[in-house]
């Protein structure tokens, strides 16, 4: 299992703005998560930048959702996700994605 370095930004933010209440700083809540849960970061490189800004439409304009698909489907990823809007785009054939 992998997950997106993207996601690091993602915690801090929500950290950042008491959206999420947590004792540790993003940092280590983060280090902390990807010890235990035993998965592997994925780096955003250039590549996925570049193909998030090309992808099949129609795709909403969240930009770290795209970055997420784009990732994905560089690296032929299932998205494992509660986002309905990410699940419509798994569905319409653009991306490989489980509901959690």
């Amino acid at each position: 299992m992998f997950v997106s370095a993207v996601s690091a930004w993602e915690m801090g933010m929500l950290v950042s703005r008491g959206r999420i209440r947590e004792t540790r700083s993003a940092k280590r809540w983060y280090d902390d998560f990807l010890l235990e849960a035993h998965v592997n970061e994925q780096p955003v490189t250039t590549d996925i930048f570049i193909a998030s800004s090309f992808l099949p439409q129609p795709i909403h304009k969240d930009p770290i959702d795209r970055i997420l698909i784009a990732t994905a489907r560089e690296h032929d990823l299932t998205i494992i996700t509660r986002d309905k809007a990410i699940l419509a785009y798994g569905a319409a054939g653009h991306v490989k994605t489980l509901a959690c």
